[in-house]
């Protein structure tokens, strides 16, 4: 996912500055064996003929890019000595490459020859009648929105040429072949833009973009040392060598310049990585969690096994210090060989999983590094110490008495020495997965919770269950009563059965609700389209308008431009009061501050309150991740300069904004009171269908005023994340479906010992085999259902929580999880429990009788 947002940036690292950038960072990361590019941007005015234009150029070297790919239509075969235009064809959308010349043809102004027609122009011809002159311009215009496929090319524009975007076109009425002057130069049309990686990383940009080759700016005549001109050195390699090269370079940076990766290029895209970040950490933390589980409970199966052994070398003279030290580190060998093994299935597994899903990445998965192999080891050591090795500990306090006397039976567990080893080795894996001191000390105290809580509710359905049992009769009573005859053997039982089911039941809250939440976060048909500058007379017409194209918008609304002044009163500097550059760079723009009575569906208060209607008192909304950016607290006062006055108010809410939704959004929002009498604009997103590009044109006609920004690019880098990590999550979860059958198979394993006398003694009594076999199917059934409906209930209080706190996605109640919780894990436990213990009943009691006592 990471790789695949490189492409929001053409790189795996970028650093953007306002002068050059020194020649040091660039020979450090090239000694590093990184992959370099650099691009210059800066805007200026571009002339053809009498018309002229604002653009934003963008000069790139033989380098760009580095991630993600170029792609452009209507290329022109090649140039003369004299940059004029040879061999243009448009004729038909074949392409072919050969010898290294790249030729289109297309349909608009060639002949019906089957090869190209050689013509040489300085320059489109005069038109000889104005009506078919724009006709055929506004034709050609479209077709270089819609016309032929779009070709990918390795590098950007050679020497001596320039490559536009289509709405350049428009606005000019020229087409490919045309000259465009740019400084003290005169470069030909070459190619249309149809996609360039790294605008999805910077899409708002309101002059269209002409590309050019960085060694011909210095011809322009358009930079010198006092121009404002955008550097950037982009930065491409192996992950850990970038990561390295971040680390090193961090502290190395000149005052203008600013470290960009993919995530924080684009706060949409950065919102989907940290969803699909969270949601695998919770996938991670909820096996390691139910993996504990069945540990603790294989550990007390198998302290029940060794009790007898133990007894015997305690006879023998075996100290209990060496005894301790025996069962250690035959713990310790076990889980590295179990370990090793694993890894490398693991490592296997990771092989096999690339080429399974190889057709849903857009690029070659990176193979697996050494990581990954030492962190599974160190995992699975660390979880065996704190859920496994407690219990085996105490088998070094078996009484030598123990051989005579069978009665005694292993020692008590120490319930608060378990916990305690249990609640460590959760912590450090879980601050170890994190990597957050306060996510880790959240999720640490809900587990805690959630067990503590798990156990008291297990304990009063075991205790009402013995208090049934006196009023049950035959299979009924026998079963009962198996449940609170072994009361805290039990409770341990569902709990363990409890946490199990609940990570099955977490899966399904997962991947059925949370993840179709997120998913509709970003639907199919968000919008892709984005209009900026409609003036106030214009809304109505606009908004007819993309109702007889049948468009559904997201809304209009009104935009005011405003500069921070002051927050609480102090001046803002923005050199002296903020040290990240990303803080700097906004407090020294302006604000799009915008107004409204109705707060948009994607927004939500996480602190203050919202105005109750249009007249309410001056004051500001503010977006939660600006003002933390900013310092900005609730209650302190904003002082904005608008329209050559200034205007003050205190912040009254934060907001939490789900920038992936698309919708237009705005950082600080005001009651209309406020803002209604400042000059503003509008804008407003929509969202256009494939195939329906010929209504840009039609729309830019009427509405020559309105810039149209298109931001389907990072709508699909977007969409690409969110299916990829639904993917991955439900990929991942399958490990917690193995770990929840292994609880439920640890937790029916744990009561072989008890049950084998048990049955054996029934057996002497006389009880038949069926009426032992539909009693041991109610006591375990009924577990599974008080485990199941304890598991249930904290699985929807769990995905409630995740999905308010975590996730910041709608969560609704949803009566099947209860269905198939309770229902379900009752005929699963029951079912998998009887007919795990079945071969106790068919064996003969004396056997039985002999190997328990």
């Amino acid at each position: 996912m990471q790789r695949q947002g490189g492409e929001l940036l053409a790189a795996d690292l970028a650093i953007d500055a306002t002068g050059p950038i020194p020649a040091s960072l660039a020979d450090a990361a090239e000694d590093r064996g990184l992959k370099l590019a650099r691009t210059l941007t800066f805007r200026s005015v571009v002339f053809a003929g009498e018309t002229s234009q604002l653009v934003q150029v963008k000069a790139v070297d033989e380098g760009y890019p580095l991630r993600g790919e170029l792609r452009i239509k209507h290329r022109l075969s090649g140039l003369d000595a004299s940059n004029r235009v040879v061999n243009e064809d448009i004729t038909t959308p074949a392409t072919t490459l050969a010898g290294g010349s790249l030729r289109e043809t297309s349909p608009e102004g060639a002949t019906e020859a089957s090869s190209p027609t050689e013509r040489t122009t300085s320059a489109p011809p005069a038109p000889t009648n104005s009506s078919s002159s724009s006709t055929s311009v506004a034709t050609a215009a479209a077709a270089a929105v819609s016309g032929p496929a779009e070709i990918p090319v390795a590098t950007g524009p050679a020497s001596g040429e320039v490559w536009v975007e289509p709405r350049l076109l428009h606005v000019l009425g020229k087409q490919t072949g045309s000259l465009l002057t740019l400084g003290e130069r005169e470069l030909p049309i070459s190619a249309v833009i149809a996609y360039e990686p790294d605008r999805g990383g910077n899409f708002f940009q309101i002059a269209p973009r002409v590309m050019m080759a960085l060694t011909d700016v210095e011809t322009t005549g358009l930079v010198n040392e006092a121009s404002r001109v955008s550097h950037r050195l982009l930065i491409a390699g192996e992950s850990d060598a970038v990561a390295a090269y971040r680390d090193w370079v961090a502290t190395r940076l000149p005052p203008d310049a600013e470290l960009i990766d993919a995530r924080n290029a684009r706060p949409e895209f950065e919102s989907a990585v940290d969803r699909a970040s969270r949601f695998l950490h919770l996938a991670a933390l909820t096996t390691l969690l139910v993996a504990g589980a069945a540990m603790a409970l294989a550990s007390r199966r198998l302290v029940e096994r060794q009790t007898d052994a133990v007894a015997v070398m305690r006879c023998l003279g075996a100290p209990r210090h060496l005894l301790t030290r025996v069962f250690a580190l035959r713990l310790l060998f076990f889980g590295l060989v179990a370990g090793v093994v694993a890894v490398a299935l693991g490592w296997l597994a990771q092989f096999g999983l690339a080429a399974l899903l190889a057709d849903w990445f857009p690029g070659e998965l990176p193979a697996a590094g050494s990581a990954p192999a030492w962190v599974g080891l160190g995992t699975g050591l660390v979880a065996l110490a704190g859920f496994g090795l407690p219990p085996l500990l105490q088998l070094a306090d078996v009484p030598p008495l123990r051989v005579l006397r069978r009665d005694l039976g292993p020692p008590r567990a120490s319930v608060a020495v378990s916990a305690a080893a249990a609640l460590g080795a959760l912590a450090l894996l879980i601050l170890w997965q994190a990597g957050d001191p306060a996510l880790a000390g959240k999720l640490l105290g809900g587990v805690t919770a959630a067990v503590l809580v798990l156990g008291l509710v297990a304990g009063l359905l075991v205790w009402l269950a013995g208090r049934a049992t006196n009023h049950a009769r035959g299979v009924w009573r026998l079963g009962l009563a198996g449940l609170s005859r072994r009361p805290t053997a039990s409770v341990l039982s569902i709990v363990g059965l409890g946490l199990g089911i609940l990570a099955l039941l977490l899966l399904a809250v997962v991947r059925l609700d949370l993840l179709r939440s997120w998913q509709e976060t970003l639907p199919e048909g968000a919008p892709n389209r984005f209009l900026i500058n409609i003036q106030p007379n214009e809304v109505d017409a606009l908004a007819a308008f993309l109702r007889q194209q049948g468009l559904e918008s997201s809304g209009i609304y009104p935009m005011v431009r405003g500069r921070l002044q002051a927050i609480d009163g102090e001046a803002v500097k923005p050199d002296e009061d903020f040290e990240e550059p990303r803080a700097q760079r906004l407090a020294e723009r302006e604000f799009n501050l915008s107004f409204a009575v109705q707060m948009q569906d994607d927004n939500e208060i996480v602190a203050g309150h919202w105005w109750a209607d249009a007249e309410a008192p001056g004051q500001f909304s503010v977006e939660e991740g600006i003002a933390e950016t900013l310092g900005i607290e609730l209650g302190e006062t904003l002082r904005f300069w608008v329209a050559g006055r200034e205007l003050e108010a205190p912040v009254t809410s934060l907001r939490q904004v789900q920038w992936d939704s698309f919708n237009v959004n705005f950082f600080v929002i005001a009651p209309p009171s406020l803002l209604a009498a400042e000059p503003a604009t509008y804008v407003t997103s929509f969202y256009l269908p494939d195939g329906e590009e010929a209504l840009v044109s039609e729309l830019m006609q009427a509405f020559p005023s309105v810039t149209l920004i298109d931001v389907g690019t990072l709508l699909d880098q977007v969409q690409g994340i969110i299916r990829q990590g639904i993917q991955a999550v439900e990929f991942v979860f399958l490990f917690t479906l193995v770990a929840g059958l292994l609880v439920m198979y640890a937790g029916i394993q744990a009561s072989l010992a008890v049950r084998r006398a048990e049955h054996g003694v029934l057996r002497a009594l006389g009880a038949q085999r069926r009426q032992l076999l539909l009693a041991l199917a109610v006591e375990l059934t009924t577990a599974g259902l008080l485990a199941g409906l304890i598991a249930s209930l904290f699985a929807e209080l769990t995905g409630w929580v995740l999905a308010r706190e975590l996730f910041g996605l709608p969560f609704a109640f949803n009566p099947w999880l209860w269905i198939g919780g309770v229902l379900g894990s009752g005929l699963l436990v029951g079912a998998a429990g009887t007919l795990g213990t079945y071969g106790l009943l068919v064996r003969p009691p004396l056997a039985a009788l002999r190997q328990s006592g």
